[in-house]
């Protein structure tokens, strides 16, 4: 996925979300972490149980092999939205037990999981006990 060339929008929308992402004590939260799915697949955030994250600053991680319990992906302008659904689906298959595709443009959040998909505007979205008001992430 190198050809994706992350977008003012995007950058403002992954920022937001780790401002409320990181208010939750029990959870670590990644940017940018490749994991050990297929080639190598690096979400824009992975987020894992606090206790399950223990760097060794020595011995670096380079594709991680324990999947997230919730990934998140924010679209960019030039990117596919059916390309990131079909991404999320088999982060699922793989392990990830919630993805969370949000979409700029009309607001919203598309939300994978082992029981199918739902999808959310503007709304408070929680999956796996970790929650993001999402009408203050798209405020202006």
């Amino acid at each position: 996925m190198g050809e994706d060339m992350p977008s003012l929008n995007h950058s403002y929308i992954c920022a937001q979300l780790m401002r409320q992402l990181l208010q939750n004590e029990n959870i670590q939260v990644l940017p940018e972490l490749t994991l050990d799915i297929e080639n190598g697949l690096t979400p824009d955030i992975s987020i894992f149980p606090k206790d399950q994250i223990r760097p060794n600053f020595f011995e670096d991680v380079l594709k991680m092999q324990q999947p997230p319990v919730l990934a998140i992906e924010v679209i960019s302008s030039s990117q596919n939205i059916q390309t990131m659904i079909e991404k999320a689906k088999l982060l699922v298959r793989s392990g990830v037990r919630a993805v969370w595709t949000i979409e700029p443009y009309g607001r919203s959040i598309f939300v994978s999981g082992s029981d199918g998909e739902k999808l959310f505007h503007e709304e408070v979205v929680e999956s796996e006990g970790i929650t993001v008001d999402f009408s203050k992430i798209f405020m202006n």
